[in-house]
């Protein structure tokens, strides 16, 4: 008889982890191995996606490829479609800040560079619409599929300081849902587009804001979103797996153009 567990068996499936070297998504890549998906790791950093790719084992693989750059993306894409065959999952993961592009008492929105802002900008947004239109094209070729992009809490309610990141993973959720419905229109239903909106998370893009880089303390910053985030915690890692495997899984078979967060009831609280 079939079991509901059943249906988060992704056995088999190929997926493909973009900035699959970073703390959040070396943890997905590595649930990915552990439920039997053959993984490609995609990382700028092509010696750090061979090395995890090597401690999982026979069915992963690390690819060096840019996020920005649409022939790197079509290299890699074809090098795993001759591996395992065309790619069912994408994880769009490529992302990050940077602290040219945040305002602070040093910093003020007046002098933010623009090269900086462009730098975030297209980090976070064109990378997603990139490798969603490279590996996408794999998924509507075999008439099934998923895309899971990584949006934040601050796409949500746009954060102090945060300009560009803020504006450009709210532009994640809104090309979520977009392609979502353009795929389902246009060429099939299915091939499945949503995205996680993780809340804070303590990771080397945002260290430098949440704690002190002498002490190790919270900052203000740091201590403020505790305050206002119900769970009492930062996020790991391990918090975002579940939905992950849901979401990719065909127990999610339904699921499509959501933006679901992984906040610890951030977004729920009004602050009173």
């Amino acid at each position: 008889m079939t079991t509901i567990t059943d249906r988060f068996d992704i056995t088999g499936k190929t997926a493909v982890v973009t900035g699959g070297a970073g703390v959040l998504c070396s943890a997905i890549a590595r649930m990915l191995a552990a439920h039997g998906a053959n993984v490609v790791i995609l990382d700028l950093a092509e010696d750090r996606a061979s090395a995890l790719a090597a401690d999982l084992g026979a069915n992963a693989i690390g690819i060096g490829a840019d996020v920005l750059d649409r022939a790197s993306l079509k290299a890699a894409a074809d090098r795993v479609k001759a591996t395992f065959g065309p790619a069912d999952i994408l994880i769009n993961g490529a992302g990050g800040n940077k602290a040219q592009a945040t305002t602070s008492t040093e910093r003020q929105f007046f002098d933010l560079p623009p090269d900086a802002l462009q730098w975030v900008f297209n980090l976070n947004f064109l990378g997603t619409v990139l490798a969603s239109q490279v590996f996408g094209k794999q998924m509507v070729d075999s008439g099934a599929g998923v895309i899971l992009n990584i949006s934040s809490m601050s796409a949500l309610r746009p954060l102090t300081r945060v300009l560009a990141y803020s504006a450009a993973k709210a532009a994640v959720s809104n090309f979520t849902q977009w392609l979502a419905v353009h795929i389902a229109q246009e060429y099939t239903p299915g091939v499945r587009v949503n995205a996680l909106a993780p809340g804070f998370f303590l990771t080397e893009q945002n260290r430098y804001l949440l704690t002190d880089e002498t002490t190790g303390d919270l900052t203000a910053r740091g201590q403020l979103i505790l305050d206002h985030t119900p769970a009492n915690r930062f996020g790991t890692p391990d918090d975002l797996l579940g939905t992950v495997l849901w979401l990719v899984s065909p127990a999610a078979a339904f699921v499509t153009g959501t933006v679901i967060p992984i906040d610890g009831g951030f977004d729920a609280y009004a602050g009173v």
